[in-house]
């Protein structure tokens, strides 16, 4: 069984799928690696650790020639696989929802792509799960970059020429990447409140020491969708959260927005006008401005300034921390390959529960549920 691990060719990805540490980890299960030139460069890996490891070290022609399996961070274009075994498995993230062309491609191909951003939400695949380990970095990074566009200081300061304030932090969206800038921005010194559609979520908040901002006034918060995700409000819902917000959010210095719907656009939580209202000097930082963006205004890869108030767009923000991000990712993968990993046959095989979750295409053909609906 040979894996390939490739150089991302994304723009802007500094990831990589594999470490030495899971190089090693995978030649003990009986498989053979082979680690395509410059793949971990940007992530501080360098080849020679992935040869120390045990791995073979080539060029992506080398790297592909027989692979079984090709691991990836961002699926690489069906059409530069060339050599891989008939039928090869591709385990990345595909996002298959905004690149559907590319999906079908790969079933054109013949190749059965495993989609790691599909992994369902139970107990036993928790670990496997890129989403939550990649947005647990993105919320992290979320706060660092607030605080670097911020012009003042996150703690309040007593010092002898008078006090300094501490910020106010908002975090709009508790999920994974929410939870860890609320920890975070509080790791800072500033006084945290959070939001979110889902009820369960406000002792989350009280437990790292936040203000939970809440709807009382509509009974039946409609958030609560499936798989830990949030899902679609009322009308009614969403328009007694906008007047709460906007009441809450004009007194806000830095405010971090984390909200997302698999499949669907990110919804709209921040308003052109609730922007206008904030102080001059403020920060929000869009961590779904991928999707749509969850502010308006905000601009993908940029960073916009409006009536003084700081709009962060950056893109693929666990990228931004590439040595970690890829340690993290790169576990995933392996958790999830030798949790399947059938040792008579010597290569992983998958069950109806999480395989059929997670396989975009087999046979020639799209055959994920989720796309076919």
């Amino acid at each position: 069984m040979k894996i390939a691990v490739l150089k991302e060719q994304a723009d802007g990805e500094r990831r990589v799928a594999a470490t030495p540490e899971t190089v090693k980890k995978f030649i003990a299960l009986g498989a053979v690696l082979a680690v395509e030139a410059g793949a971990g460069e940007t992530a501080s890996i360098a080849d020679a650790g992935y040869a120390d490891a045990g791995a073979s070290v080539g060029d992506r022609a080398a790297t592909l020639a027989g692979a079984d399996i090709v691991l990836g961070v961002q699926a690489a274009d069906p059409a530069t696989l060339v050599g891989v075994s008939s039928g090869a498995w591709v385990v990345a993230s595909f996002n298959p929802f905004g690149e559907r062309d590319r999906v079908e491609a790969y079933a054109a191909a013949g190749y059965e792509a495993l989609a790691m951003e599909f992994m369902p939400r139970i107990t036993r695949a928790q670990s496997m799960d890129i989403l939550s380990s990649q947005s647990n970095l993105s919320g992290y990074k979320a706060v660092l970059d607030a605080a670097a566009e911020y012009g003042r200081a996150f703690p309040m300061m007593m010092t002898a020429a008078g006090t300094i304030s501490a910020a106010k932090a908002f975090v709009m969206g508790v999920g994974v990447a929410g939870l860890q800038a609320i920890a975070t921005a509080r790791r800072l010194g500033a006084q945290v409140s959070a939001t979110d559609v889902r009820a369960a979520t406000r002792e989350q908040i009280q437990s790292l020491g936040a203000k939970p901002i809440f709807v009382e006034s509509v009974a039946g918060i409609e958030g609560e969708g499936t798989g830990g995700y949030a899902g679609e409000m009322s009308p009614e819902y969403q328009a007694a959260q906008a007047e709460l917000v906007s009441g809450h959010i004009a007194k806000q210095d830095i405010v971090i927005t984390t909200a997302l719907i698999p499949g669907r656009p990110a919804p709209r939580l921040i308003s052109a006008a609730q922007v206008a209202s904030m102080k001059p000097g403020s920060v929000i930082v869009d961590l779904a401005v991928e999707q749509g963006g969850n502010v308006e205004g905000s601009v993908a890869g940029e960073v916009v300034v409006v009536n003084g108030v700081k709009i962060v767009g950056h893109r693929n923000v666990p990228s931004r921390l590439a040595a970690d991000a890829s340690a993290l990712f790169s576990r995933n993968l392996f958790n999830f390959l030798n949790a399947f990993w059938d040792k008579e046959a010597g290569k992983p095989v998958l069950d109806a529960e999480i395989g059929d979750a997670v396989r975009l295409t087999q046979g020639g053909k799209i055959v994920n549920p989720r796309l076919l609906s």
